[in-house]
């Protein structure tokens, strides 16, 4: 059986362009959301710095993660936002390590 994967994804905004990479990762969410295998993805912002931007997403395996990072959505997302973010992504995959309560031990 395969073992679903946690992945946090960092961007950063330019500056003037926070209100952009937010509507467009935003907007991409439902088409996100009705992928194969996509159990979370959810778009946060740091407190107190408007230009950082974190996704958390859990997927069914890293088969469904792979073939998310060649989805129609991802693709749409990087033509968006090309000249927007300082830098590329920082895409980190976890394992989950569920402990505890189940309910409040892992994502």
């Amino acid at each position: 059986m395969a073992e679903p994967c946690v992945v946090v994804a960092t961007m950063f905004a330019k500056p003037g362009q926070e209100e952009l990479v937010e509507k467009t990762l935003r907007a991409a969410a439902p088409a996100v959301h009705a992928e194969p295998g996509c159990l979370r993805y959810a778009l946060h912002r740091r407190i107190g710095e408007p230009g950082r931007f974190v996704m958390i997403e859990k997927w069914a395996s890293k088969e469904a993660l792979r073939a998310h990072g060649q989805s129609a959505a991802l693709r749409e997302v990087g033509a968006a936002l090309g000249d927007a973010l300082t830098g590329p992504a920082e895409v980190l995959v976890f394992d989950a390590l569920p402990a505890g309560d189940p309910e409040l031990g892992a994502l």
